[in-house]
């Protein structure tokens, strides 16, 4: 079955629970919740949009998003997890967290151990494409082998966010941890002005064979996908034929990208309206459920 191009569907007709795979929540209380910014600066995003947790459940109730993944807001918060863990305490029903670590510190696997004993429900690492990005550091640094190992023994999903010239780094890591749960943040933002057949794009699409990668299809893709030569059905119809509809899941970025939330859950659902309505399905609900176990409590 495939979903009419003209009459692009809502989150209601999809016939499923939607969840947003990566949102950010901002405190309205500075002193409970300090600023920590990794690199010292905080991103302009989080100081001119910021949404605090009973926003984002407001924002979801009219968008018709049934349950939010809050992506930790590193370049506010640094490794302080704490405000996106209150936040899942306030509302679990709606609401599974991932914490940033620093995965080359000693004490790395004692943290990610701590934020999941705590109740969130992922981890994140943060290589490239923030405010204050520090190009020296790698992904495949062997100080974090530990934390892959653990993530990968305890069933952790971690998100990586990184551009295309870290993606060998990525590839390392998921020969030697094929049993690590990964999902890429934004695609790595590919560059796909050229449009199909995507050359461009070709070392993220070589990545097809590691099964256990798994993609966040955001607010930044369905925007770029429709830049120069490239259109979001050639967009997502060769990501889908690549990786498998069961691989990617719905972000909205909010309130990071521009707009607000149901503006970004229409322009995916408008940009991903020619896939079959059980890959939507997928995208937009199952892949999160599989990911997150957590999604199913409450």
């Amino acid at each position: 079955m495939t979903a009419s191009t003209s009459s692009p569907l809502t989150s209601i007709s999809l016939g499923v629970p939607v969840v947003d795979s990566h949102s950010h929540v901002i405190a309205d209380d500075p002193v409970r919740y300090p600023l920590a910014p990794m690199g010292g600066k905080q991103s302009d995003w989080s100081k001119e949009r910021p949404v605090n947790g009973a926003g984002m459940a407001q924002a979801m109730k009219e968008a018709g998003v049934a349950k939010s993944i809050l992506v930790q807001a590193s370049t506010c918060y640094g490794h302080d997890n704490s405000y996106t863990l209150d936040c899942v305490k306030a509302n679990p029903s709606q609401f599974v967290g991932v914490y940033s670590v620093d995965t080359l510190q000693a004490d790395a696997v004692a943290q990610v151990k701590r934020w999941k004993d705590e109740g969130l429900s992922g981890t994140r690492v943060f290589i490239a494409g923030h405010t204050a990005a520090d190009h020296s550091v790698r992904l495949d640094d062997p100080r974090s082998f530990p934390v892959w190992e653990y993530i990968s023994q305890h069933k952790i999903p971690m998100c990586v966010q990184l551009r295309a010239d870290g993606l060998p780094q990525l590839e390392t890591l998921l020969k030697q941890f094929p049993k690590a749960i990964v999902l890429l943040d934004h695609f790595a933002r590919p560059v796909l002005e050229e449009g199909a057949p995507y050359a461009q794009a070709a070392s993220l699409f070589a990545l097809a064979k590691y099964e256990n990668l798994n993609f966040k299809f955001t607010t930044h893709n369905v925007r770029e996908s429709k830049e120069g030569k490239a259109t979001q059905a050639s967009f997502c119809k060769a990501v889908v034929s690549a990786f498998g509809a069961k691989r990617i899941a719905w972000g909205s970025n909010f309130p990071a990208s521009a707009g607000g939330l149901t503006k970004h859950l229409q322009e995916a659902l408008e940009a991903t309206a020619s896939l079959t309505l059980e890959d939507q399905r997928w995208i937009y609900s199952g892949t999160a459920h599989a990911l997150y176990p957590d999604l199913n409590k409450g």
